[in-house]
């Protein structure tokens, strides 16, 4: 009955752990592709080959490898990504590049199939089990060279050429979207060349802090003055509110603070009055031990 309780966990457990895999690698995205690659970027061979850009959507890590990268429908398990590979490992919102040369032996970032720049491109990317598709785009024939084919945005659904124009930047293993300039810093150098507008908001912001803190405070010292009215009614047994208010319950002069104060002043810093006929004599301990007396390093001369 044991061993079949341990053969369920172990089968949940790895259930789980496949689930949690196949749910990781659905968030990975065809992010951009490079079909004709003449003065682009090349791979570790020095070589400009076409490629493949594949972008971690998620917030998690997600491990390419078992999945297949393939450019016919017919054939999902066309080239599967090899296992044992470090660098197939995407971080979160991370980029993977392929360098699709038909050339696998080159690494693991070198897959078997090429593109042709005549007709239109399938690409698809699929799961470990070579059955559920991750994602898949079609690359419009006729691309120029060095000029992509890409998602306007990382992960986004519109795809756009990108490789000539402002904002529109050929961008392997990194972001498609580069900015030149902070668009909202630009709009607020119009609106406020003076800085007018921040120095109001900033000195607003202060002064709200400021009173924040003030009715906090206060609050609380309400609360505070309350309790202390209500504790020394208790001790007194008075039930009586204005009973209370007429005998000043709760209230305390500056000399009944100012002589608590002192007091805690003096017990916590251990302050007393110096008695000058009072002598103190304390006793030091010493550990003795004979490994470091000297009487058993002196000669007794002449001898008794």
């Amino acid at each position: 009955m044991n061993k079949r309780k341990l053969g369920i966990f172990i089968v949940f457990i790895v259930t789980v752990c496949l689930n949690i895999q196949a749910q990781g690698t659905q968030k990975l995205r065809i992010n951009e592709v490079l079909v004709v690659n003449k003065e682009n970027f090349q791979d570790d061979y020095g070589i400009h080959s076409a490629w493949i850009e594949i972008f971690n959507t998620s917030f998690a890590s997600v491990n390419l490898s078992g999945c297949f990268l393939t450019n016919d429908k017919d054939n999902p398990t066309k080239y599967p990504i090899p296992k044992g590979d470090v660098m197939t490992l995407v971080r979160s919102r991370q980029h993977a590049l392929f360098w699709a040369d038909g050339k696998p032996n080159r690494g693991t970032f070198h897959i078997s199939f090429t593109l042709d720049p005549d007709k239109d491109n399938y690409i698809a990317l699929y799961d470990s089990n070579g059955k559920t598709l991750i994602d898949e785009v079609i690359v419009p024939a006729g691309q120029i060279a060095d000029h992509s084919w890409a998602r306007e945005e990382d992960g986004s659904a519109t795809w756009v050429r990108k490789g000539s124009g402002i904002n529109s930047y050929v961008t392997p293993s990194t972001n498609n979207m580069t900015l030149d300039k902070n668009e909202k810093i630009e709009k607020f150098k119009i609106h406020d060349a003076a800085g007018l507008g921040m120095t109001i908001t900033a000195m607003s912001v202060v002064f709200i802090g400021l009173i924040l803190l003030y009715l906090s405070f206060k609050f609380v010292g309400n609360i505070s003055v309350r309790l202390g009215k209500r504790n020394a009614m208790r001790v007194h047994g008075i039930t009586d509110k204005q009973q209370a208010k007429e005998q000043g319950f709760g209230k305390r002069s500056g000399e009944e603070f100012a002589a608590i104060s002192m007091a805690m002043h003096e017990y916590l810093d251990d302050v007393h009055d110096i008695e000058d006929m009072i002598i103190t004599i304390n006793k030091v301990k010493r550990t003795y031990s004979p490994w470091s007396s000297k009487i058993y390093t002196l000669r007794e001369t002449p001898r008794k």
